[in-house]
């Protein structure tokens, strides 16, 4: 499997006070933000703080609960490919591969310890892959 990026996911109980204190305590720079979310820059990863995916077919990924907290965001060139791969290998499959509200084809999996792993294709017409910083006015 090849990964092209990665970053932290926190589901936190209080998303207001988690992005203020991200972003105004420990002052880390805002990389993107999305409805529901904010991505930070994290040395050279990413911490996203976010509470989008509540809601129907959330479900292992929902705020609160089961599911809550730490998520592993891991970005790769094939879905389809890697899909095959990670089930060849008996690896525990959440959610099968689609397509998103948010534009980003993403399946589920669990490491051992069933921790939640976000495995993601970004489509080629996704912001992601845009640079939006010339956009953005201070």
């Amino acid at each position: 499997m090849e990964i092209l990026s990665s970053r932290a996911i926190l589901r936190p109980a209080d998303p207001d006070a988690a992005l203020r204190f991200y972003r105004d305590v420990l002052g880390l720079a805002i990389f993107r933000e999305f409805p529901g979310g904010t991505v930070f820059f994290l040395g050279t990863g990413f911490l996203e703080v976010s509470a989008h995916a509540a809601g129907p077919g959330a479900e292992g990924f929902t705020a609160g609960g089961e599911g809550a907290g730490l998520r592993l965001w891991l970005q790769v060139r094939d879905l389809a490919g890697t899909h095959a791969e990670l089930v060849g290998k008996g690896v525990r499959v959440l959610r099968e591969p689609r397509r998103e509200p948010w534009g980003l084809d993403e399946m589920w999996v669990a490491d051992p310890d069933g921790t939640r792993i976000v495995v993601v294709e970004v489509p080629p017409e996704h912001p992601i892959r845009r640079d939006v910083r010339a956009a953005r006015t201070l």
